[in-house]
C-alpha cells in the first residue's frame, strides 16, 4: 500500500525502539523519544511494539492513503483530521481508501506517533528502522519526510472492525498534567556521582526550577537554572550513558541525555530520570520548565511494573 506525503510537516521521521549493540562503534541507539506513545500506537493499530512509527514534531504532515487500513495516533494532540473530520488521539481509527490525514494546531505536548496497520515497509539497518539524521542513514533515506515522498505499508487485507475498547481509561498519558504554566515534575534516582555534590547542591537539584534551553535536541536537553557545583574538581573516567542520564558539565548546567545520546561520557552523573517519566520529558518543548523529585530504585521499579500492567490490560481487552 502506498501512502503519499502531500506535506511533510516540520520534522517527521520514521522511528522504532532503537538500534542496539553498535554504540561501541559510535552508532547511537536513536529510536523514539516517547517510547510509551509509540508502543501504545502500535498496539492500537494491531502491530508488534517494534514496528516503526512516524514521530511527528509540533507540525504534522498531510498524508493520502491509497488503500483502506487502520491507524492510531498517540502522544501529543496535534489536532489530527481525517478527510476533515477531527480524530481523538489515543484511539484506533479505520481509514478508507483514498482518505487524507492532516494535522492542525498543537494543543498539548510536542511529539505525536502515527502507527499504520502492518507497520511501515522500511529497510532494516543494523536491526532497526530508526532514522539518524546526523548520520544520514536509517528510516527513509536517513532524513525527515519531504513533499512527494511515498511511504509503503504491507498489502494486508483490511483489518476487521476493532473489537473491545479502543483505548483504556486507566492508561497513563505521556503528556504532562501539571497546571498550565507550572513546571513539569520529573522523578529521578540519584546517579553514580551523586555524592560528588554536597548536601546543599543535592537539595538545589531537587528543588530548583529548570528551563529547557533552545539548544536542545534529540541528543540531549540542556537545562538552564542554578549551577550545580562539585565538592572537588577533577577528571572522571568515561562511562556508559543511558537515556535519561543527567550529566553536569563544567558550567554546572545539567544536560539530560535523550534518544540520540552518545555512548560514553566523562561528566558527573548526578541523577537518572526514571523510565516511566522519560516520555513526559520528551513531550516538553524548549522554554518550558521542569523540576526534579528524587525517588528510590524500588519506587521506580514499582511505577514501571504498574505501567506495564496497564498496557497488558489493554492488550488483553483488544484481543
Amino acid at each position: 500500500m502506498r501512502i503519499e506525503v502531500l506535506k511533510p510537516g516540520a520534522q517527521t521521521q520514521a522511528q522504532d525502539l532503537g538500534r542496539y549493540g553498535y554504540q561501541s562503534l559510535g552508532v547511537p541507539v536513536c529510536g523514539v523519544m516517547d517510547e510509551w506513545s509509540h508502543r501504545l500506537a502500535n498496539l492500537l493499530a494491531g502491530n508488534a511494539r517494534d514496528e516503526a512509527t512516524l514521530e511527528i514534531v509540533l507540525t504534522g504532515p498531510t498524508l493520502r492513503f491509497e488503500a483502506a487500513t487502520r491507524i492510531a495516533i498517540c502522544g501529543a494532540d496535534l489536532s489530527p483530521r481525517l478527510d476533515g473530520r477531527p480524530l481523538r488521539p489515543d484511539r484506533a481509527t479505520d481509514v478508507p481508501a483514498g482518505a487524507v490525514l492532516e494535522f492542525g494546531p498543537c494543543v498539548a505536548g510536542l511529539r505525536a506517533y502515527l502507527a499504520v496497520h502492518g507497520g511501515f515497509d522500511l529497510p532494516l539497518l543494523m536491526g532497526s528502522r530508526s532514522t539518524y539524521v546526523r548520520g544520514g542513514f536509517g528510516g527513509l533515506e536517513g532524513r525527515a519526510l519531504r513533499k512527494g515522498d511515498v511511504l509503503r505499508a504491507p498489502d494486508l487485507a483490511p483489518p476487521p472492525p476493532a473489537r473491545g475498547p479502543r483505548s483504556h481509561p486507566l492508561l497513563p498519558s505521556s503528556l504532562p498534567r501539571d497546571e498550565p504554566g507550572a513546571p513539569a515534575w520529573l522523578r529521578a534516582m540519584p546517579g553514580e556521582h551523586w555524592d560528588l555534590f554536597d548536601a546543599e547542591t543535592q537539595a538545589e537539584f531537587a528543588h530548583a526550577v529548570y528551563r529547557i534551553s533552545p539548544q536542545s535536541d534529540r541528543m540531549g536537553y540542556r537545562l538552564e537554572g542554578p549551577p550545580l557545583r562539585r565538592q572537588e574538581p577533577g577528571e572522571l573516567v568515561s562511562e556508559a550513558m543511558n537515556f535519561g542520564t543527567v550529566q553536569v558539565p563544567t558550567d554546572g548546567q545539567p544536560i539530560v541525555l535523550m534518544a540520540e545520546r552518545h555512548g560514553t561520557g566523562g561528566y558527573p552523573k548526578i541523577a537518572h530520570v526514571i523510565s516511566v517519566d522519560l516520555p513526559r520529558l520528551a513531550q516538553l518543548a524548549p522554554q518550558q520548565t521542569l523540576r526534579f523529585e528524587i525517588v528510590t530504585l524500588e519506587a521506580a521499579q514499582t511505577l514501571y511494573l504498574q505501567r506495564e500492567q496497564a498496557l497488558a490490560t489493554l492488550r488483553d481487552a483488544l484481543l
